[in-house]
């Protein structure tokens, strides 16, 4: 085999980036800002700030700092899991035969497993410093939740996390690490709030959805004095602690002389995604330099490739702002077949704003073809991947034999978002061959776009 660059490129610790990429100051046209469900104008900081800490409100309103410092505390926590290495896939490259050249970055050299921790300590930080007593937040498939009680652990605060039902019953071992942590984890919808209680009567025996988790979290963060909510990716704020990735990732690139022609993350919210691609999509629209960039999302919650990009409900429970996003509508629920995170039924702002204006490329994968590709990653790279970012890998792959077919030494880098081994529940039915691929009628879909506001 030859090795002409070096399985795994780090950066040094004195390379740490010291300040978080806005992208939203490259962006000629700004995300549209959230809104006020009652009165319908733009939120201001005000009212966040009863729901997020004053910090992150000012970070969610920024639209034109480039770039803004991370704070010292923060730094020091990512040096016990950061850099992370960017990796030369070659096993890969070899069992596909593709004269390209696989990078992937990976973000789960971490006790969480995945890339949440970029946010979660830097959210953790500023509830900290506001003198708050704790937080509370939703999860999915558990990385964030994971990641938050973590970060909750190290600051010495309080963590309440509504975890979607059908995560809770299907990944047990990540819903004890959240609570080894100090975290108190509640499958939702619950009969614990208001909104819980209701989406339970109106959807009986309902599986869940990061939207319900959403409403139940807000709701237990407004009603508690010296709590806030705290959430893991889809703001702007998220997709600005997450740019680290990105920053990384291009900095190790450069050490390499590499330029990536592609660059592929899995997208559900927007947080891996919007973190990895930040500083390369910076220098697009700057026009210093250009590169193809996919989002790939699942065929059973397709938000980019099936929704409509309009105002709606960030929550199931209609208690948050409205956001202007691609989204399959509020209430859409996903299956419970679908066992491979990315459950949300939006997309960032910033990114839905970036697709609209055609910067970025979507895919929709089924979760079986997803499966194929863990499988084939795992026995070629020795690394078990999480099936949120075994999506990326899927188009990776696919992306690698186009290059094969048409004979093209392309760069492809992908990101890896963290590991697959709370996720085996997932494998277990792909393994077994009960893993089914669900794919929303347009029907379905029509319904829920029926349920949306309109502005």
């Amino acid at each position: 085999m030859n090795q002409d660059v070096p399985y795994k490129t780090y950066l040094t610790e004195a390379e740490l980036p010291g300040a978080w990429y806005n992208l939203r100051a490259d962006m000629k046209t700004k995300p549209a800002p959230l809104l006020n469900p009652g009165t319908g104008k733009p939120m201001t900081a005000e009212e966040l700030n009863h729901v997020f800490c004053e910090e992150l409100v000012k970070q969610e309103l920024d639209n034109d700092t480039p770039f803004i410092p991370i704070p010292q505390e923060v730094r020091d926590f990512y040096k016990m899991f950061r850099p992370s290495p960017l990796v030369r896939a070659y096993f890969l490259e070899q069992a596909l035969g593709t004269p390209a050249h696989i990078y992937y970055k990976f973000e789960g050299n971490n006790t969480s497993g995945s890339h949440k921790l970029n946010s979660a300590v830097a959210q953790a930080y500023y509830a900290k410093a506001q003198g708050l007593k704790g937080v509370t937040t939703e999860t999915g498939a558990g990385q964030w939740g994971t990641a938050l009680s973590m970060a909750c652990a190290f600051f010495k605060l309080d963590c309440k996390v509504f975890m979607v039902k059908c995560s809770y019953e299907q990944k047990p071992f990540r819903r004890e690490v959240m609570r080894t942590y100090g975290a108190d984890v509640t499958p939702s919808p619950s009969m614990e709030t208001q909104v819980g209680r209701k989406i339970n009567a109106e959807h009986p025996g309902t599986t869940g959805s990061l939207g319900c988790a959403i409403s139940e979290a807000v709701e237990a963060a407004v009603t508690r004095e010296g709590y806030r909510y705290v959430l893991g990716s889809v703001l702007s704020q998220v997709l600005l602690h997450q740019s680290i990735i990105g920053l990384e990732t291009h900095a190790a690139l450069k050490k390499l002389g590499v330029k990536p022609d592609v660059i592929i993350g899995c997208a559900g919210g927007g947080s891996n995604l919007g973190g990895l691609i930040a500083p390369f999509m910076g220098e697009k629209l700057r026009g210093e330099a250009d590169y193809r960039i996919v989002a790939v999302e699942p065929a059973s919650c397709p938000s980019f490739t099936r929704g409509r990009y309009a105002y709606d409900f960030c929550d199931t429970g209609r208690v948050c702002p409205l956001a202007k996003m691609y989204t399959l509508g509020h209430d859409f629920i996903p299956s419970a077949s679908h066992a491979g995170g990315l459950r949300y039924h939006g997309m960032s702002s910033v990114l839905s704003e970036l697709y609209d204006e055609g910067f970025i490329e979507a895919k929709a994968v089924e979760q079986t073809s997803v499966f194929q590709a863990a499988e084939q990653f795992a026995r070629t790279e020795g690394i078990l991947p999480a099936p949120e970012s075994s999506h990326a890998i899927r188009v990776a792959i696919d992306e690698a034999l186009r290059c094969k077919a048409e004979g093209k030494a392309e760069n492809i880098v992908f990101g890896l978002t963290g590991t697959g081994y709370f996720d085996l529940t997932a494998y277990q039915s792909f393994n077994d061959g009960k893993m089914s691929d669900y794919i929303p009628t347009d029907e379905e879909l029509a319904a829920n776009f029926a349920k949306m506001p309109t502005l």
